[in-house]
């Protein structure tokens, strides 16, 4: 069975983290949502999300896939400690899948793992790094970097996450039981 490790911290953004941990069980993806601290935390729109286990309990095991949900301040919180830059590095050089949506590439270019590589993210999010290649896609890959804009884009998001992780006919699978229709 395929694992992803999801973090949030008070400030990150919740539509963005329940959608990605939502489809990648739907996909049979064990997911392990951590918080930077323990109980409950407070999302960027005011929503309170328990997480399964705190980082330091997470760390002591591997995972296929880390992903970073955005929001403010949540992204900052991530990008001061030390401990997720540590291990976007450390998955990252392990050959692993590492994920970042909306203003949270801004951790990734911070660890060094977007020097000369090509990601998205919500508008103004990486303009500190001008050695990132910033693309206008909804959804970016580099290697093994998938990178997403935003809310708006989380499920296409997860839904490459799935795909990764999982195979194209799962994530048909799963997008399908989603009944997703585009707006006329």
């Amino acid at each position: 069975m395929k694992t992803a490790l999801i973090l949030f911290s008070d400030g990150s953004e919740e539509l963005e983290a329940v959608t990605i941990v939502n489809i990648l069980r739907r996909a049979g993806v064990a997911v392990t949502l951590a918080g930077l601290s323990a109980g409950a935390l407070r999302g960027s729109r005011g929503v309170l999300l328990t997480p399964d286990t705190m980082l330091d309990e997470a760390l002591a095991h591997s995972y296929d896939m880390v992903v970073l949900p955005g929001g403010q301040p949540g992204t900052n919180h991530l990008k001061a400690d030390m401990r997720v830059l540590k291990l976007a590095r450390q998955m990252s050089a392990e050959g692993k899948y590492v994920a970042a949506i909306c203003a949270a590439p801004s951790v990734l270019a911070a660890a060094g793992l977007l020097d000369g590589k090509r990601a998205t993210c919500y508008p103004g999010s990486l303009d500190a790094f001008p050695q990132v290649q910033q693309q206008p896609d909804a959804v970016v890959e580099d290697g093994k970097l998938i990178t997403s804009r935003g809310p708006g884009t989380a499920m296409d998001f997860a839904l490459v996450l799935v795909e990764r992780l999982t195979g194209k006919a799962k994530r048909l699978e799963v997008e399908a039981g989603l009944q997703r229709v585009c707006a006329p």
